[in-house]
């Protein structure tokens, strides 16, 4: 037995060595886009943080007398129909949407992992059942989904939350199962299997870790899609309501003024399309760096 798990060693430290040295910063940073990418995300960032101190006016201050005022060196981006500055709204408007981003992307990527693990592991009639039913999530539109189960709790952006999370989670379960079905035959595994470790062992020191890479790249991406779906529950009044400085809410609120104060809904729009596009640029950069038959190593 002692020479068993000598000879088992080997393979499980060389699997950890290769997980941890599967990233590398001068890849992830190669692309020109990633960087663009991250320089936006980063700035978003630090709008959200620093809203307080950055942000000229209060969101939902309203001024009538300055309603609908195009855009000037005291309101850079204009004042909406209500006269709140349009370019402070926006900035607190990112706090909201990264904090939806963040929350569904944690919550969604815990249970669809866990499902993914467990499912691909032990298989069966566990594998069989769990795997249906995120058939039945795959079957529905994940915004129509959404819509429905946002409805149905009452709209507010912390139900928009649930139901994006709701319908985001079967990818991750989808992923990962497909990562472990794919490592459960590995020597590393049946080492750690014929010296007697557990399964739950196996499954967190092992598996896990070795489905990291994919599911960073498909969190990135999700990050924007989650923002994307968010501001579209809430354009159509299933999530954040007015007066909340969302970016959806703003596009709903300015729609009715697209032909004669196109600014009220272009710069929120713009707002999102360059946190979603900087979003799918990182994801991508992820990618490149992560997969080793991307960076040319194989």
């Amino acid at each position: 037995m002692a020479e068993l798990a000598q000879s088992s060693a080997t393979p499980i430290a060389l699997r950890d060595i290769t997980t941890r040295r599967r990233f590398k910063t001068p890849n992830f940073l190669r692309s020109p886009l990633t960087i663009v990418g991250l320089v936006i995300v980063a700035l978003f960032l630090f709008a959200a943080f620093a809203a307080p101190l950055i942000s000229p006016y209060d969101p939902n201050k309203q001024q009538l007398s300055l309603r609908l005022k195009p855009p000037t060196a005291d309101h850079i981006l204009g004042t909406d129909q209500l006269g709140r500055d349009v370019f402070s709204r926006i900035i607190w408007g990112a706090r909201i949407s990264l904090m939806v981003g963040l929350v569904v992307v944690i919550s969604a990527s815990i249970f669809g992992t866990f499902i993914g693990l467990v499912a691909g592991y032990f298989g069966g009639w566990l594998d069989d059942g769990l795997m249906r039913v995120t058939d039945i999530f795959f079957a529905f539109p994940s915004l129509i989904l959404a819509m429905a189960i946002a409805g149905a709790l009452s709209p507010s952006i912390e139900n928009a939350m649930i139901a994006i999370a709701v319908v985001t989670w079967p990818v991750y379960a989808r992923l990962v199962r497909g990562q472990v079905l794919s490592l459960r035959k590995r020597e590393f595994v049946e080492a750690a299997e014929s010296v007697g470790a557990s399964g739950a062992r196996i499954i967190r020191k092992h598996l896990l870790p070795n489905s990291i890479s994919p599911l960073l790249v498909q969190a990135s991406f999700d990050m924007g899609g989650a923002i994307l779906i968010a501001a579209g529950l809430s354009f159509i009044g299933f999530g954040a309501q007015p007066p909340l400085a969302e970016w959806g809410v703003m596009i709903s609120d300015g729609r009715k003024y697209v032909t004669t104060h196109s600014w009220l809904p272009l710069f929120p729009g713009i707002a999102i399309l360059l946190t979603v596009a900087a979003f799918n640029l990182i994801g991508d950069g992820l990618r490149d760096a992560l997969d080793p038959r991307l960076r040319g190593n194989l």
